[in-house]
């Protein structure tokens, strides 16, 4: 079932999105209502910001997500050959500290 929390269901953003809507953490534990609400109150504020453009924002989430998966080099590559921009220095400071 999705959203359920138990073992082998803990993995993707589905999870996490899951657990969230039913307030419970993949331990079983419930999530406190000041955490929920601070979570709610800024995804109404992103939910309602103006986008630049879909290649602006995927290019965003694959630096963001790609830069805890893949070594420096290799994410830089990647982006250049799907036709993307490569890192820029302050992407390499703040996801690699160089």
């Amino acid at each position: 079932m999705v959203g359920e929390t138990t073992a082998g269901t803990t993995t993707g953003a589905d999870a996490v999105d899951g657990a969230i809507a039913q307030g419970i953490d993949f331990d079983g534990s419930p999530i406190p209502p000041a955490k929920l609400a601070l979570y709610q109150r800024v995804m109404g504020l992103e939910a309602g910001r103006q986008r630049s453009g879909v290649s602006n924002t995927m290019r965003s989430r694959i630096v963001r997500i790609g830069a805890k998966h893949l070594p420096q080099a290799e994410l830089d590559a990647e982006l250049v050959a799907a036709g993307f921009a490569p890192l820029k220095p302050k992407e390499v400071a703040f996801y690699y500290g160089s």
